[in-house]
């Protein structure tokens, strides 16, 4: 009897993509429920970030591996959490400041809240690049200079942080999985900026 020879199916370009989009939309949720701790939303990204750069290489990998990434990266990720809400509670107080009406208020919250933006996007960029066994604190000295030298992606970032509060406030579950996109972004700024 003669064994039948069965091709290995490829998958379009455009299948593999929408299936990437799709897997990012999954990830946002897992995000979302790892950032419950409030303090935990940097190794919530980071760990998204390593799910997603498995599929782009096409690597077995789900929520058993998500959660072993989340619990490695919020050793030091915590610290990091916790370091960036002091950061909104500082421009908060500048923007407060600002709406008193002191003397060059005005300009102090708008360099704060840019300043905070700046963050943000330095934060996705080295959740997008975080390993087990890397330290939280060079990953970000290191981003923060991509996040300057890189204008481009950082714009691309800071659009996408855009669209997830746009989501937040026209369908607040909207804003969930659109997490995931974002995160998505963050690992193909990352990707560009290595293959140039």
């Amino acid at each position: 009897m003669a064994q039948a020879r069965v091709k290995a199916r490829k998958e379009s370009v455009f299948g593999e993509r929408f299936a990437l989009f799709a897997e990012s939309l999954l990830t946002g949720v897992w995000i979302a429920v790892a950032c419950l701790g409030l303090v935990t939303y940097p190794a919530a990204f980071a760990a998204g970030a390593r799910h997603l750069r498995r599929r782009t290489r096409h690597e077995d990998g789900g929520l058993r591996e998500f959660v072993a990434d989340f619990r490695s990266a919020v050793g030091g990720g915590w610290l990091v959490g916790l370091a960036g809400w002091a950061a909104v509670a500082a421009v908060w107080v500048d923007v407060r400041a600002a709406r008193a009406g002191i003397p060059g208020g005005p300009l102090v919250g708008a360099v704060g809240l840019f300043a905070l933006l700046g963050l943000a996007v330095a934060g996705l960029r080295a959740a997008a690049v975080w390993e087990p066994g890397r330290p939280w604190r060079p990953l970000l000295a290191e981003a923060g200079r991509r996040t300057v030298l890189d204008p481009a992606g950082s714009f691309l970032l800071v659009a996408g942080l855009a669209v997830v509060a746009l989501s937040g406030w026209v369908i607040a579950p909207l804003a969930v999985p659109v997490l995931g996109a974002v995160v998505a972004a963050a690992v193909a700024v990352e990707q560009r900026r290595r293959t140039r």
